[in-house]
């Protein structure tokens, strides 16, 4: 059995810290450990009652656990927790454990005491931040939402879920598959595909309607994220936001846009057929005709144009992963069907993996055709050439032509404001600035009196 000199070395060695209080709480030994913890030196404690120490939001319910802890009839063992006056006058988070049991050799009882500064450091920034997030949620439109694996749980779910699903949140709770009679019937079959995508560990990006109380009128757009632990999907987490003024807005683009094509397609041809018919009877006005026969036929090409970008915008593109070469092989293939007599040069690598736009290739053909339409030659040539590194791939497309005008060239660099009075020549070098700014890439035009040189930098798709 250890005699007292030899207990007292052991216990100065450890690297807790080590107290005996008496009844009031005033120390009567404290080992070296508080030295290093707290900076104390023990023999300035010893004598001094240890609430006088502890900081003073803290002293009740130390005083209360104290307390409690010797008047106890049977044996309590405590843990509390409480900030201690170190010897710089700094807070230091302790964390205390005691009991009521004594021994006729030692004089008072046994506190061992540890410094928890980090991990109350880390609680606190834990609940700073699950508070913003709280915050957060439930200020957002958004309906933020997580399940377990199987969907037999709901895990969270923000208030938005009431407004856009016109549900009560705690029946969702109760039963998690209420959820499918939120949805449009003719939506369910692809909504619970899409649950079934992510329990088998798949990302889901779709579009349903939602809200039987506003007779399924409600579009929402929804992205699911599986989250796995050891190979195994253990919850689901995503979000779902309201889309439904897009939705509305597209229909009325599409309605806007069939009424003026149909219109615009109808009259055009009364004026062609008005322009025919006058050159049959007045030959010698064949060449006035001819400018009417050409301007018509422009409107009608720029009309079917405006449809091709409404469906390019609406479609709401994403970039993906695609060979930049594949894309500009049938880009510059289409070209040469459209214009035999022009010459389109390519000098390409074998692959070119890119983050774009799946119809960059739309681009391209309207990039090339713009310079085969404004060439003064015959027979135009335009080079088409791909130059790719680790981090960034370079297209080009370069020709012969006369220098652009400056509205143009900033039409595709982004630097271009439409107004009444100053405006471009067409809608295809939109669709080159759309077509690059969608695809997360950048743009830039050089101009001499040689030709025209339009660079587009597109990021790299790697491994």
């Amino acid at each position: 059995m250890l005699d007292a000199d030899a207990l007292g070395v052991l216990v100065d060695h450890s690297q807790d810290k080590i107290a005996l209080l008496d009844d009031e709480g005033t120390f009567t030994y404290v080992n070296a450990a508080v030295e290093r913890i707290l900076g104390h030196d023990p023999a300035d404690l010893v004598g001094r009652n240890a609430l006088a120490f502890i900081h003073p939001d803290d002293q009740p319910p130390v005083r209360a656990v104290f307390a409690e802890t010797i008047e106890s009839e049977t044996f309590t063992e405590t843990t509390t927790e409480y900030r201690f006056r170190a010897a710089d006058g700094q807070w230091v988070w302790i964390e205390s454990r005691m009991s009521n049991l004594t021994d006729s050799e030692l004089d008072g009882y046994v506190v061992s005491s540890r410094d928890v500064s980090d991990r109350m450091a880390a609680e606190r920034e834990r609940e700073a931040t699950a508070m913003r997030l709280e915050e957060l949620a439930a200020n957002s439109g958004d309906v933020l939402w997580m399940f377990t694996g199987d969907w037999s749980e709901l895990l969270f779910v923000n208030p938005a879920y009431e407004d856009v699903y016109g549900m009560p949140v705690a029946e969702l709770e109760r039963d998690p598959s209420k959820f499918l009679e939120t949805i449009h019937p003719d939506d369910v079959a692809a909504v619970e595909e899409a649950k079934a995508a992510l329990t088998s560990g798949n990302p889901v990006d779709i579009e349903y309607r939602v809200n039987p109380e506003r007779d399924y009128d409600v579009w929402v757009w929804v992205r699911g994220q599986p989250i796995r632990e050891d190979g195994d999907v253990v919850r689901i987490a995503g979000f779902t936001r309201d889309v439904t003024e897009r939705h509305r807005r597209e229909r009325q683009l599409y309605v806007m846009d069939n009424l003026l094509r149909h219109n615009l397609r109808n009259d055009m041809n009364v004026i062609l057929g008005a322009a025919e018919f006058i050159e049959d009877q007045a030959p010698e006005l064949s060449e006035k005709t001819a400018v009417i026969r050409r301007t018509g036929d422009d409107l009608l090409a720029t009309a079917e144009k405006e449809r091709d970008i409404i469906d390019f915008l609406v479609g709401d593109p994403q970039p993906s992963r695609i060979d930049l070469v594949d894309a500009v092989d049938r880009a510059v293939e289409t070209v040469r069907e459209q214009s035999p007599a022009a010459t389109v040069e390519c000098s390409l690598p074998e692959c070119a993996p890119v983050y774009a736009l799946e119809k960059l290739g739309i681009a391209v053909i309207e990039l090339v055709e713009n310079a085969i339409r404004h060439s003064e030659t015959e027979r135009p040539t335009v080079t088409v050439a791909i130059r790719t590194t680790d981090v960034r791939t370079e297209l080009t497309v370069a020709d012969d032509c006369p220098p652009l005008p400056t509205n143009e060239s900033d039409v595709l660099t982004g630097e271009h404001e439409m107004n009444d009075v100053y405006h471009s020549t067409g809608l295809g070098l939109w669709l080159v600035y759309w077509c690059v700014q969608l695809s997360n890439s950048t743009i830039d035009v050089e101009r001499t009196e040689s030709g025209n040189r339009v660079r587009i930098e597109l990021p790299t798709a790697t491994e």
